[in-house]
């Protein structure tokens, strides 16, 4: 008896997979606004589950317990907010004289250019302006993309706290339904897995809050004994950017070179530069190894 089973030729597999991979890849873009914030609030939920379930074997019930741990979580955050902003505020405040060094080190800049190159200083100012004019004609553009993704990422700030209550809320009801989609057979397996999972995030996102709490640590102390300027400001600054390979590390040294060009002699950018070299040879070698990969690689 031939088998009823239709094959399709390669191409047609090929192609029915593409098809499907841009279906779901579009998926995912639409609902991204729904999406990344549920992904977020179940990353967090599954690091401070521990927390509540100790809340809740001390006889407080789930949703105060849940509660409790968020308001923590976010009083922690608002001190963090709280410390950046008063430290911006100072960045603020000093930004005229900062404007007024900027610009007197661009004519310094553009004067050396001129002798060294043998171009004329009004050639360079012209090109300038030139730059500045196209950057003015996009920035009506730029603003408002730069609203866009703020928006949504006061969305996300404001949804996630929802979805984290939730997913903790429910947690007994979600370990239930996914013990019911694989069957009573499967429950060691199951379990294994989950508890495997839940321990591996919770390990890597202690081992990341570390490194940044180093990283900060490292650039304030750094940028402190250089004589930089709104060093704590900028320490947690690159150490958030630190969380971002490659281009924010770029963004953060530029930034702290920036600083230092503009606070300080021009030597201090070399200082910085160096500064900042160091700390990334201890984060790379040091840190993140036997910090971050151990929080991991000490999982059963």
């Amino acid at each position: 008896m031939q088998s009823s089973i239709l094959k399709f030729p390669i191409y047609a597999k090929a192609s029915l997979l593409l098809i499907g991979l841009y279906v779901f890849v579009s998926i995912l873009y639409i609902a991204q606004d729904i999406i990344l914030p549920l992904i977020y609030a179940t990353i967090f939920a599954v690091s401070i589950s521990p927390a509540v379930n100790f809340l809740v074997k001390k006889k407080i019930n789930r949703p105060l317990a849940i509660t409790v741990v968020l308001f923590i979580g976010l009083l922690v955050v608002a001190v963090l907010i709280a410390l950046l902003s008063s430290q911006a505020n100072r960045l603020i405040e000093a930004w005229p004289q900062l404007t007024d060094k900027y610009q007197e080190l661009l004519r310094q800049t553009v004067a050396w250019a001129s002798s060294f190159f043998d171009i004329s200083t009004q050639k360079i100012n012209a090109w300038m302006a030139n730059i500045k004019t196209e950057v003015s004609n996009n920035s009506s553009a730029v603003i408002g993309s730069t609203l866009t993704t703020v928006g949504g990422v006061l969305a996300t700030a404001l949804l996630t706290p929802v979805y984290i209550f939730m997913i903790l809320f429910y947690q007994p009801h979600l370990v239930k339904s996914t013990h019911d989609i694989f069957g009573r057979y499967e429950d060691h397996e199951v379990n294994e897995m989950m508890t495997e999972t839940k321990t591996i995030i919770q390990s890597y996102l202690v081992g990341l809050f570390l490194e940044f709490v180093i990283i900060a640590i490292l650039n304030s102390v750094g940028l402190l004994i250089l004589g930089i300027e709104y060093a704590i400001l900028l320490g947690i600054i690159g150490a958030l950017l630190n969380i971002v390979p490659y281009l924010g590390g770029l963004i953060a040294v530029v930034l702290y070179m920036i600083i230092a060009l503009v606070t300080k002699e021009p030597v201090y950018a070399l200082y910085v530069v160096g500064l900042y070299t160091i700390i990334q040879l201890i984060d790379n070698n040091y840190i993140v190894p036997k910090i971050v990969g151990s929080k991991v690689s000490s999982m059963p």
